[in-house]
């Protein structure tokens, strides 16, 4: 495998060049000072951009890594010219050296408020300009903030911080904001340029390792429940009590649903529909099906109370994918391609507050694989905020869906 790297002197391709080496690639490093890339890997090819398309025949993929940083300073126009210009040069020694497959390097930045600076601007119209290359296979790689044997950027604060404290801080840190390690990226890297990953793809570390966050996570779930048993105690035994007199069956509804790591659990709610219903998602039920009494509690979610008890046995969080039942194989098997089910499920999570719910498992499993690589407490936090001031109207029955 040959790959060509523009933007080969950056810190991006400092961290993920020499794993690229031990895992027996190829290199065309392009850069404005070949004889400096040439004393940094002397086994490595090096050029100009003016040579690419000279040097670059036979390679494989190449790797956009040419870039104006956000701490570089400067305005719109100058962002513009290395961010959107350049690429399109790129492009166009990449069609003359007959590449086809182009892997870039973009940020999270352009899917959030950051877009607006000069950098996450240039970015998401760079990210536009590569949607309107239909001849060549593109493959936009978003990082997180990115770290290897050194701290750049917002992280670069972690340099300060002595030895033995370094890696607590930055989960900390971590637990703020998505991160990758320059490993994961050149992964992903080899990947797209294998044709194994195509399109636009999140890459970040996930929190899966990140103690901080579980255990932040963890103290947000217990402290909730403690809430509800010191000041809604009284508004659970009221719905109980209704739940039974309203209609013939158990006040509490329990049902098997699949967790984490595709273990199954029982789930707790109170009762919303006639006993005896069919276990069916409720995009599957028909209205009728649905008891008074159970409509305003599913409109208002105060059905999903008794979850607390899940959420102590630790099954379920505040937040995380809706857990599905076992018997919607779509939804669970869309989920486990997507690693989905390697977090712990939640009473509402991301494609909730959004409205998508089980009757789009296709959909619903890409949403909830965007939150597994965007999992950061500040995002926790607005999903619950999202959720107690009323985004999100729960699963639709059959009559809402039609």
């Amino acid at each position: 495998m040959k790959i060509v790297i523009t933007g080969a002197s950056g810190f991006v391709a400092q961290q993920i060049i020499p794993f690229l080496i031990d895992a027996g690639v190829d290199l065309l490093l392009v850069g404005r000072d070949p004889e400096a890339l040439s004393n940094l890997y002397p086994s490595s090819m090096c050029c100009t951009c003016a040579d690419l398309a000279a040097q670059a025949a036979g390679a494989t993929a190449l790797l956009h890594l040419a870039v104006r940083n956000n701490d570089q300073g400067g305005d719109l126009a100058a962002f513009r010219e290395v961010n959107v210009d350049l690429l399109r040069s790129v492009l166009s020694e990449a069609r003359k050296a007959k590449i086809s497959r182009i892997i870039y390097t973009s940020t999270l930045q352009t899917e959030d408020s950051r877009s607006s600076t000069p950098y996450g601007q240039s970015k998401a119209e760079a990210e536009a300009l590569l949607n309107d290359q239909s001849d060549l296979r593109i493959t936009t790689l978003k990082l997180a903030a990115v770290y290897g044997t050194d701290y750049r950027g917002k992280l670069a604060v972690l340099k300060r911080v002595p030895g033995i404290l370094r890696n607590p801080a930055f989960m900390a840190l971590a637990a703020l904001r998505p991160t990758v390690h320059a490993d994961i990226v050149a992964k992903s890297v080899l990947e797209a340029a294998r044709g194994k990953i195509n399109g636009s793809v999140r890459v970040t570390d996930e929190q899966k390792n990140n103690s901080i966050y579980g255990w932040s996570k963890r103290t947000i779930d217990i402290l909730f429940v403690v809430f509800v048993f010191i000041f809604l105690s009284w508004l659970m035994i009221i719905c109980w009590l209704l739940v039974k007199t309203t209609s013939s069956g158990p006040g509490i509804f329990a049902q098997t649903r699949v967790g984490k790591n595709n273990k199954p659990f029982t789930c707790y709610k109170f009762r919303t529909m006639h006993n005896g219903t069919k276990q069916a998602g409720s995009h599957e039920v028909t209205a009728a099906a649905v008891t008074k009494v159970g409509a305003f509690m599913r409109k208002t979610k105060i059905d999903e109370l008794p979850q607390i008890l899940n959420i102590l046995k630790n099954e379920l969080s505040l937040v995380g994918p809706r857990p599905s039942l076992p018997n919607q194989h779509e939804l669970v098997e869309a989920r486990i391609k997507r690693g989905v089910l390697g977090v712990k499920p939640g009473i509402s999570g991301l494609a909730q507050i959004q409205n998508i719910d089980m009757s789009e498992p296709e959909r619903l499993a890409t949403v909830d694989q965007e939150y597994v690589a965007l999992q950061s407490l500040p995002l926790d936090l607005k999903i619950i905020l999202k959720t107690v001031t009323g985004s999100g109207q729960g699963d639709k029955i059959a009559n809402d869906a039609e």
